[in-house]
C-alpha cells in the first residue's frame, strides 16, 4: 500500500466551518487530552482551514523528531520568532543549522558548565534573601513573576558575565518586553506576515524599541570584548558569550561573526528564562500540593548541603530534588507543544499525514499516556530514580525535545533548577493564598496563569542560620 491510499487519522467531531478552532483556543489542553482517549495515538484536527495531526505515542515521537526528521520542518509557528532571536539556533533549519550547532555545542558542555555554577548560586542568593520583607510582613511572594526575574538575571549573568556594567535591568527589561510580544504574535491566528510587523500598531512600536535597546546593548558588548582581545588586555571571557567568541571548527576553521554571535545571544536568552521559570513555579506549586514529597527534599537539601551553598559536586547526591523537578516537567511540560510541518507524505501508525499539514506532538499528552505513566496524574518524583527511568522509552519524556534538536541547553537547565530549588528549601516554605486558583495557561510555554502568590514561611533548622548570614 503506498502512503497515498493509506486512509487519513480519525477526527472528532466539530464545527461545520471552524473545526475544532475555538476549543484550540479556549481549552487545547482538554482538547489533546480527549483526543489521545477517545480516538488513540493519532487523532485529526481541523483549526479552520488549517490540519493538525496530534502524535502521541513514543515511537511517532520519534519517527517525527529523529528518524523521519528529514521530511519535517519547523514550520511558520517558530517563523514567527524569528524578528526575536533573528537565524539562532531556534529558528535555522538545514545546513546553517548544523553548522551553528557543532560551534555553540562545546560551550554547554557538562565540563565549561562548571564555570557557570557560580554565577547561578550567587544570583539566587541575591533573589531569596529580597524575601525576607514580604516574610516579615507576612505578604506573599508572586513566585511566577520571582521566577520569571530570576532565571532572565542568571542567563544575562552567565551570557555577559556577573559584572555587566550595571545593564543588567536594562537588558531584562527590554527582553521581557520583546518577549511578551512575540508570545502576543504567536499564539495569534494570523499567519507569518513579515510585513505585518512593521506596520506602526502599539504591539509593533513597543517591540522596536526593545529590540533597537537590545541590539545596541548586545552588539556593544561584542565589539567591547573584539576590542579587548584585538589589544590584548584580555581573552573573551569564561561566560557563555566569552565561550561563543572562541568556538571554531576544528575540521573548516569556521567561527561566528558578529551578526550570528548577536542572534545566538538572543535565542539562549529566550530559550534560557520562561521555559527554566515556568517549570520551576510549576514546581513549587506541586510540592505546596504533596507536603509528603516536599518533606523528603527538605531531608535530602539538608542531609547533602547542612546549610551551606551547593556546588556542583553536590548535585548527584541531590537525586531526589532533581527528580522532583523533572516530575513538574512531566506534569507541566515548559513547552507543551512542539509543532513541525512535513515538506512530503509522510505515514504514521497506519495513517497518512499529508504534505501541508501541522504535526504537533504535544508532551502534556504524551507525558501522561497510561501505557507509559501509571496513574498519570498523581505527583511521583521516584518516576526519576533510575531504576524506573530504564523501564520506560526514552521518548515517552520530552521536556527538551528530542533527536538532533534537543535544547542544548539542557544541562544547564538542570543544574540551574537543582540549585534554585535547594536554596529554596534550606530556608522556606511555600504555600498557596487561600482562595487563589492555579490554573494552566497554555501560551507558548505551558505557564501558571498569573503570577502564582504564594506564602513564604521561614522553615526551622541548621539551613536558615547559614543562609540568612551569608545572604
Amino acid at each position: 500500500m503506498t502512503t497515498s491510499t493509506l486512509p487519513l487519522a480519525p477526527m472528532p467531531p466539530g464545527h461545520w466551518l471552524l473545526g475544532h478552532l475555538r476549543e484550540r483556543e479556549t481549552n487545547p489542553l482538554g482538547l489533546f487530552l480527549r483526543g489521545r482517549e477517545q480516538l488513540g495515538d493519532v487523532v485529526r484536527f481541523r483549526m479552520g482551514p488549517q490540519y493538525v495531526e496530534q502524535l502521541a505515542h513514543p515511537d511517532h515521537v520519534k519517527h517525527v523528531l529523529a528518524d523521519a526528521s528529514a521530511r519535517y520542518t519547523k514550520g511558520s509557528i517558530f517563523a514567527k520568532t524569528r524578528p526575536l532571536v533573528g537565524n539562532g539556533l531556534l529558528t535555522a533549519e538545514g545546513e546553517f543549522w548544523k553548522r551553528q550547532r557543532r560551534l555553540s555545542q562545546p560551550a554547554f558542555h557538562k565540563d565549561r558548565l562548571a564555570t557557570l555554577a557560580g554565577v547561578i548560586t550567587q544570583t539566587a542568593t541575591e533573589a531569596i534573601a529580597g524575601w525576607e520583607a514580604p516574610v516579615a510582613a507576612g505578604t506573599p511572594v508572586p513566585v511566577f513573576t520571582e521566577m520569571m526575574r530570576l532565571t532572565l538575571n542568571v542567563v544575562v549573568r552567565a551570557l555577559f558575565g556577573l559584572d555587566v556594567a550595571g545593564q543588567t535591568q536594562l537588558i531584562g527589561d527590554a527582553f521581557t518586553q520583546a518577549l511578551e510580544v512575540t508570545n502576543r504574535r504567536i499564539i495569534s491566528p494570523l499567519p507569518y506576515v513579515p510585513w505585518f510587523y512593521r506596520l506602526p500598531t502599539r504591539d509593533n512600536r513597543l517591540f522596536q524599541r526593545a529590540m533597537d535597546t537590545l541590539h545596541h546593548t548586545v552588539e556593544g558588548l561584542i565589539a567591547q570584548r573584539r576590542a579587548q582581545a584585538r589589544d590584548g588586555q584580555s581573552p573573551p571571557g569564561e561566560d557563555l558569550l566569552g565561550m561563543l567568541m572562541t568556538a571554531c571548527d576544528a575540521d573548516t576553521g569556521d567561527a561566528f561573526d558578529d551578526l550570528q554571535l548577536r542572534d545566538e545571544v538572543m535565542t539562549l536568552m529566550l530559550a534560557g528564562h520562561e521555559t527554566t521559570a515556568t517549570s520551576l513555579a510549576w514546581t513549587f506549586h506541586l510540592l505546596e500540593q504533596n507536603p509528603e514529597q516536599e518533606a523528603l527534599m527538605h531531608e535530602e537539601v539538608d542531609q547533602v548541603l547542612g546549610g551551606r551553598t551547593p556546588t556542583l559536586e553536590d548535585l548527584p547526591k541531590l537525586r531526589y530534588t532533581g527528580c522532583v523537578f523533572e516530575e513538574a516537567m512531566r506534569l507541566y511540560p515548559p513547552i507543551w507543544a512542539l509543532p513541525r510541518t512535513p515538506h512530503e507524505d509522510d505515514e504514521v501508525g497506519g495513517f497518512r499525514i499529508p504534505k501541508g499539514d501541522i504535526v504537533l506532538l504535544v508532551p502534556y499528552v504524551t507525558h501522561r499516556h497510561p501505557e507509559f505513566w501509571p496513574d498519570p496524574e498523581r505527583f511521583d518524583p521516584t518516576r526519576f530514580l533510575p531504576e524506573a527511568s530504564r523501564q520506560r522509552p526514552r521518548w515517552a519524556y520530552l521536556p527538551f525535545g528530542g533527536g538532533q534538536r534537543q535544547c542544548i541547553g539542557n544541562n544547564f537547565a538542570m543544574m540551574e533548577a537543582q540549585f534554585i530549588l535547594a536554596m529554596v528549601a534550606q530556608r522556606f516554605r511555600l504555600r498557596g493564598v487561600p482562595g487563589v486558583p492555579v490554573e494552566p495557561e497554555p501560551l507558548v510555554t505551558l505557564r501558571p496563569k498569573g503570577p502564582l502568590p504564594m506564602h513564604v514561611h521561614r522553615r526551622q533548622g541548621k539551613s536558615r542560620t547559614h543562609l540568612a548570614s551569608s545572604a
